[in-house]
């Protein structure tokens, strides 16, 4: 019998580092346990959060600052304590933000070049609300100048588990999203930015209302005890990673009007990293990668059953300790890119 083969245009991606000479070097990535990307990138520049002493910084270098990075270079100096997320605007590629764990989130402008002689320390705008560490911020996909920032508990168990949504321009607050009872994991926006789905300690997702704060549908997500990710892919289901029972790690497929009932949920190994999944809104692929993994899996998701298709993987030697996804004006079309 014939062996039918699933037609893709993508079933020979492949994944290849860049040469030795094109790489950054000498970069202090910071030893932070929060489960983040650490790492934010578009046509213009890269940043990277790096360790500090005396205060959180971050790392900001055009693209063609290829080599050996100076140990004095300058940094994003502003807060008092340890960043744990950044962000790019997507409207605006000299602008970043970034969350705290001193509570505050933070908007940058980047001049033009980078940083080239002293530690940027004054930000654009200063939003302060929340009453703990800021451990996520996200720009609004296609509305100007609006920010999500989502806070979360200390060691101590203390915090307040809020999502504000802000006016950047105005320095003020739009809405406040207070149902989480306990620490809030991820947060996605849609495709058009009129729902957000949200992962929680307690296992369960919620999909949110950004303008009124309610919760329109929320359900059980993954079954394991460790952190799980969801995002919304581009024809509003929701792709998650997270972990079993049995502490394996799992990816699923929910449909957003009825979660906790997953379309189609698979296991892929039994490591112990959370894995990051990265969705591209044109081609339908989805990354998984993950801190301290050396491989990064390639997924086609298609609306039709089975829904997600496994593509390839890439290996390395070297493990992730972070992880950005450049935007597609930032690719190379001549060599047939079509994802960083």
């Amino acid at each position: 019998m014939a062996r039918v083969v699933r037609n893709s245009k993508f079933r020979h991606v492949f994944g290849q580092a860049a040469k030795k000479q094109d790489c950054y070097e000498n970069i202090r990535i910071t030893k932070s346990a929060w489960d983040s990307t650490f790492c934010s990138v578009n046509p213009k520049f890269l940043a990277i959060i790096t360790e500090s002493a005396g205060g959180g910084a971050f790392l900001v270098l055009p693209l063609d600052k290829i080599g050996r990075i100076d140990r004095d270079v300058p940094l994003v100096t502003g807060h008092k304590a340890a960043v744990l997320d950044i962000a790019w605007c997507p409207h605006n590629d000299n602008v970043i933000a970034s969350g705290s764990e001193d509570c505050t989130v933070k908007v940058w402008q980047i001049p033009d070049g980078g940083l080239t002689s002293s530690n940027l320390t004054q930000p654009a705008v200063d939003l302060v609300a929340h009453q703990r560490r800021v451990g996520q911020v996200l720009w609004h996909p296609s509305a100007l100048n609006i920010l999500l920032s989502a806070g979360n508990i200390e060691i101590n168990g203390s915090g307040d588990m809020k999502i504000f949504i802000w006016n950047v321009g105005k320095s003020m607050i739009l809405q406040t999203i207070d149902c989480h009872p306990e620490v809030i994991l991820s947060v996605s926006w849609n495709f058009t930015g009129s729902r957000i789905v949200t992962s929680c300690k307690d296992k369960i997702f919620r999909i949110i209302n950004p303008r009124t704060g309610q919760i329109v549908k929320s359900g059980m997500g993954h079954q394991g005890a460790k952190p799980a990710r969801a995002i919304y892919l581009r024809d509003g289901r929701i792709f998650s990673t997270g972990f079993s029972r049995m502490s394996e790690r799992q990816y699923a497929l929910w449909d957003e009007d009825n979660l906790g009932i997953s379309l189609t949920m698979e296991e892929l190994d039994s490591s112990n990293g959370i894995l990051f999944p990265f969705y591209d809104e044109d081609t339908s692929l989805i990354f998984l990668c993950g801190k301290g993994d050396s491989t990064i899996r390639y997924f086609e998701y298609t609306p039709d059953a089975p829904y997600i298709h496994y593509i390839n993987t890439y290996s390395s030697s070297d493990p992730q300790r972070g992880m950005g996804v450049m935007p597609k004006r930032g690719m190379n079309i001549s060599t047939c890119e079509i994802a960083r």
